[in-house]
């Protein structure tokens, strides 16, 4: 089987727009990490939709956020009074403006196969998990417990994110993973532990993310795939340096090398079943839930995962997050047989809106974030 073909894929990453309707510059996919709106009330969402659909890309991928309250139907049923000047709004005739549009993919906790089918496009194919969640913080949608002092081995972890596919290559999640463009000035960091976990084992080429205003940047992380005494090791996280801050530029972050001043990301999107660009292997299938529906938290779902990661000799999960040598009981198997090649992720936060609600100085808006990508050209008799 002949190695798969890369090609160069340009996709434009927002988030937090909170009812704004930005220039967005040139791309082949767009993505909107979610808080399209300040409220979620069906006028907003028309608006943001509106501006959505007349966007020039060949995919546009969207996730709700914690402000887009009438997209979570049941915190709205709980507590809608507390929204809309206590003007009920209709949940389903939201979630139907995202879900019906014939341009845009709306996916809330599941996953998608993206063909990239336009005669002057890269002809690109990748799998994308989207997800609204984020850990409570207020009255807000979408949200999740999430302990305070997430180092704690013994802190439970919402299990959420263990339904990331392996095989997936971006993930879009509303919170950022702890750690990574997760702090607000002066603060600790607000991001999900569990979402870190989750991007150590899936190590998807790009994570795209928002929710923390001053979050906004990126960084590359290097995995560990090799530590035996700590789990979901680091080696490295490197900031990206903005080149459009204060100038006409476009805030790039360029993953192929072919800029010179950075080497390639170093994820070939390995996966057991699935071309890679090292050994010959099959294409593998993605399933996904039904369009606009999520599979949020339930009860089941807040069992730890900091115990899975302590594994011990009575349990079936020995080894969960740890590296070192594939065929040893101490190594997470799953996450690492056949996808070695899957060493960095690309963390992007990208809030739009500056700063946080009253805004007293008025509000102030970054540039969308483009990131430069090489993924896998389809073949026409894969349609077969």
């Amino acid at each position: 089987m002949a190695t798969p073909k890369l090609r160069k894929t340009r996709i434009v990453c927002v988030s937090d727009t909170h009812n704004c309707s930005i220039k967005l510059p040139a791309g082949d996919v767009l993505i909107h990490a979610g808080d399209l709106t300040n409220k979620g009330s069906i006028s907003e969402l028309s608006r943001a939709v509106k501006w959505l659909e007349e966007a020039d890309f060949e995919a546009k991928i969207i996730v709700a956020g914690n402000h887009d309250v009438t997209l979570d139907e049941d915190f709205y049923f709980h507590h809608g009074d507390h929204f809309h000047n206590k003007i009920k709004q209709n949940p389903a005739d939201c979630i139907n403006l995202l879900t019906s549009s014939p341009s845009l993919t709306y996916l809330c906790h599941d996953s998608a196969t993206i063909r990239l089918k336009s005669p002057t496009g890269p002809h690109t194919e990748f799998t994308i998990f989207g997800s609204p969640y984020s850990p409570r913080n207020g009255l807000w949608a979408f949200y999740y417990e999430a302990p305070e002092a997430p180092d704690d081995s013994s802190a439970d972890l919402t299990s959420l994110w263990e339904l990331i596919p392996l095989e997936t290559d971006i993930v879009v999640t509303h919170t950022p993973p702890r750690t990574h463009c997760d702090q607000p000035d002066g603060q600790r960091s607000a991001g999900c532990e569990a979402l870190r976990q989750a991007l150590w084992r899936v190590r998807p080429k790009l994570a795209v993310c928002g929710h923390i205003h001053d979050g906004r940047g990126a960084e590359r992380v290097l995995w560990d795939l090799k530590n035996k005494a700590t789990p979901y090791a680091e080696r490295a996280a490197m900031a990206w340096e903005d080149p459009g801050a204060d100038n006409n530029k476009i805030s790039l972050v360029d993953l192929t090398g072919k800029g010179g001043k950075l080497p390639a990301l170093a994820n070939d999107g390995s996966h057991p079943g699935r071309p890679s660009y090292e050994d010959d292997q099959q294409t593998a299938t993605t399933t996904s839930a039904p369009a606009g529906t999520c599979s949020g938290p339930s009860s089941e779902q807040g069992s730890s995962v900091a115990a899975q990661k302590r594994g011990g000799s009575d349990s079936n999960d020995d080894g969960v997050g740890y590296g070192g040598n594939p065929e040893s009981e101490d190594c997470d198997y799953e996450a690492l047989a056949g996808r070695t090649g899957r060493k960095e992720t690309c963390v992007v936060n990208a809030a739009i809106m500056k700063g946080s609600y009253p805004h007293t100085d008025g509000k102030t808006f970054s540039k969308p974030i483009v990131v430069d990508l090489f993924l896998p050209v389809w073949q026409e008799d894969d349609e077969a």
